[in-house]
């Protein structure tokens, strides 16, 4: 078994590895290292022979050098005992096991108290199995700064002597809102890139799309999860049809459909369903919208007044700015740009979105459709000069190009 195979073992066992270690250790900065340790010797002795269980012997292997490592803490020879004898870890890891201690592992990794990029990193880390290096390629940042932000975690963590466990059963809905917001953070950054030469970074949306599946299973009844992942695999079912061959951003309204994704808007929709069955929250909301879309044949055939309907019940939900600029362009769409315009100077007005490249491109399309020309080229111009992502940018200068 070569490199690829270690990874592709460790992305999918990582949490349940690092989850049972931190359960018997009571360490968390303890059993993730342990299990990295695991994944470097395989990445020499698996070259030498494959082992029979690959998960089986990376758990095998994380608990001794966890152990050696207890070992060297006199403080904590109860806990060696402990876990040198608990039969739980000897046994063979069950592939279709996802149980409580991968849940327990989440609510660590995005505990409150922590940072939102140290949230992420740690989330990625030791619940996705990414690698340091995969991180800040896909965050644009340097490798040290992932590490530190790792580090920072671990610390706070120990520090505040947060326990591994499932929260109260009372706080655990108001918890599962930050694990919610992480997952959609990381898609979020995969599905339009807020820096660098790419407009889409599929690899970081599907892992949060793997990480909403995984926490799907883990909390079945609960709405918002499923709503999630709903917004998460209708969002994700355009991403063929966003980009050309050469990576140019395509256009809603000029994206050829038939590349949609249709197994990704069937498995959206089934998620959806499963939100929609105690009505909808925030993320049930969006993937609504999203699977208006979803459902028509063009822009033209969309929706726009469901869609400003759904946008309004948004607002109502979870007001933000951002979804009053969304807003915004429905109501453009389905009922044209003057009262869009007022929406967004509103927002300008009261300073809700200030360096957002997004009102000002926002803006700058209305003032086309307005025939309000040197405006909207000045307003394209400033998008493009507020925005971080290449490819974005290149888009917004041709259109105020073209206004010329």
């Amino acid at each position: 078994m070569g490199t690829a195979d270690v990874e592709a073992v460790w992305r999918v066992e990582s949490a349940r590895i690092v989850a049972a270690l931190t359960r018997f250790t009571g360490d968390f900065g303890l059993a993730e290292d342990a299990a990295q340790e695991a994944v470097a010797e395989a990445l020499v002795s698996w070259q030498r022979a494959s082992p029979a269980n690959p998960a089986g012997w990376l758990m095998a292997t994380a608990r001794r050098r966890a152990i050696d490592a207890i070992r060297r803490r006199v403080a904590l020879q109860e806990r060696y005992a402990l876990l040198a004898a608990d039969p739980a870890l000897a046994q063979e890891i069950d592939p279709d096991r996802i149980d409580d201690d991968v849940l327990a592992l989440m609510f660590v990794s995005c505990h409150p108290l922590l940072s939102r990029e140290a949230r992420v990193a740690l989330t990625l880390r030791v619940v996705g199995g990414l690698s340091t290096e995969e991180i800040a390629r896909a965050f644009l940042v340097s490798v040290p700064t992932v590490q530190a932000r790792i580090t920072r975690g671990k610390k706070a963590i120990a520090a505040a002597g947060v326990p591994f466990e499932l929260p109260p059963a009372g706080e655990r809905r108001e918890r599962l809102g930050g694990v919610l917001s992480v997952l959609y953070v990381i898609f979020t950054e995969g599905s339009t890139a807020t820096s660098g030469d790419r407009l889409l970074r599929p690899d970081v949306a599907y892992e949060a799309i793997r990480l909403a599946r995984t926490l799907a299973a883990l909390q079945p009844d609960e709405p918002e999860v499923h709503g999630l992942l709903a917004l998460c695999e209708l969002t994700a079912a355009r991403f063929p049809a966003r980009t050309g061959p050469d990576g140019t951003p395509i256009l809603l309204e000029d994206q050829d459909r038939r590349l949609w994704d249709f197994p990704a808007i069937r498995r959206g929709l089934a998620a959806l369903a499963r939100a929609s069955q105690r009505g909808l929250g925030p993320y049930g909301l969006q993937a609504t919208i999203a699977a208006t879309h979803a459902s028509a044949a063009s822009v033209e055939e969309t929706d726009w007044a469901r869609i400003v309907r759904l946008y309004e019940t948004l607002g109502r939900v979870a007001p933000s700015p951002v979804v009053e600029l969304n807003r915004a362009v429905a109501v453009a769409m389905a009922s044209g740009p003057a009262p869009a315009l007022a929406i967004v100077d509103e927002l300008i007005a009261s300073n809700r979105l200030p360096g957002s490249h997004l009102v000002s491109t926002v803006r700058g399309e209305l003032l086309t459709r307005l025939g309000r020309l040197p405006e909207a080229r000045a307003e394209l111009e400033l998008a493009a000069r507020l925005c971080a992502n290449q490819r974005e940018r290149s888009v917004l200068l041709g259109k105020a190009a073209a206004l010329n």
